[in-house]
């Protein structure tokens, strides 16, 4: 997967999105005068201000302001867990795709967006920007995506907290694998900073339904610790277990007033999209 292929992925989706929803409600760049800055690579050559090149023998972009802009964090897992694959399909490149996708609706909206991947105790950041160059830095992080280790909480969380003083919408994608609430622990003190939090839980088909038959062998990604099972006698208490995982999850998440979302990777993303558009519009 190359950065130019994830983009032409994320607009493909989009377009197809928006021409089923109603196209008004995506606002475009804003009208009221802002600014002016220095032409970088990338940028869209319809804000370049002609009048100010005739002048100044430079290139300048004119900038409007839109008061409904926001900065979207995106907070990606990248431990271990998240190679699980269904239909030789990883979780990870679920993310990639869902989560550019949601890059690109925002950057559509001229909002900020940003990108942390948290994998093995350590965090990549990349701040918040609006503009197509930084969203091609955005792809190029996700379309590199090798996730490893465990989910523990990083040492330099603290670099998402770095903010504007504004509310900020955080959009984190996980499949909540973890060891003893080290997710929620994180979400806890995000969440302190009454920002609006979506969660969107990955999981694969053949977790839901624990589609293996006969005897299998089934690994712990971020263990190595492997199991025999009887997938067909195991597969009612499984699913028991499961469902109140699942159900242990959502309360714990609302409890916060933490929006949560299970996504099956068989789903196609348009339920996560309209799950975005609506987070967005509130409070904002």
């Amino acid at each position: 997967m190359s950065i130019k292929s994830l983009q032409l992925a994320a607009k493909t989706v989009i377009d197809g999105f928006l021409s089923g929803v109603n196209k008004s409600t995506i606002k475009g760049p804003g009208m009221e005068f802002s600014q002016y800055r220095s032409y970088q690579p990338g940028d869209d050559l319809r804000s370049l201000d002609w009048k100010m090149f005739a002048r100044s023998d430079r290139y300048y972009i004119r900038e409007s302001e839109v008061e409904t802009n926001i900065s979207v964090r995106f907070l990606v897992d990248a431990s271990a867990s998240m190679n699980h694959e269904d239909a030789g399909f990883k979780k990870s490149t679920y993310a990639a795709y869902l989560t550019a996708s949601l890059a690109y609706l925002a950057n559509l909206q001229s909002d900020a967006t940003g990108l942390y991947v948290f994998q093995n105790g350590s965090l990549f950041s990349l701040v918040p920007r609006q503009s197509m160059q930084h969203l091609n830095r955005l792809f190029y992080q996700l379309e590199n995506l090798k996730p490893k280790g465990k989910f523990t909480e990083p040492i330099a969380y603290k670099e998402i907290f770095a903010g504007t003083g504004k509310r900020e919408l955080l959009v984190f994608v996980t499949d909540f694998y973890e060891e003893s609430d080290e997710i929620l622990v994180l979400l806890d003190k995000l969440s302190a900073l009454k920002h609006e939090i979506i969660v969107f839980q990955l999981i694969g088909k053949n977790e839901l339904e624990l589609d293996f038959s006969g005897y299998s062998t089934l690994e712990d990604l971020e263990t190595g610790e492997t199991i025999q099972v009887n997938a067909t006698q195991a597969r009612k208490i499984y699913k028991q277990k499961l469902d109140e995982r699942l159900a242990y999850i959502k309360t714990q998440l609302l409890d916060r007033r933490i929006f949560y979302r299970l996504i099956s990777m068989d789903q196609p993303l348009d339920l996560a999209l309209r799950d975005f558009l609506n987070q967005r519009a509130k409070g904002f």
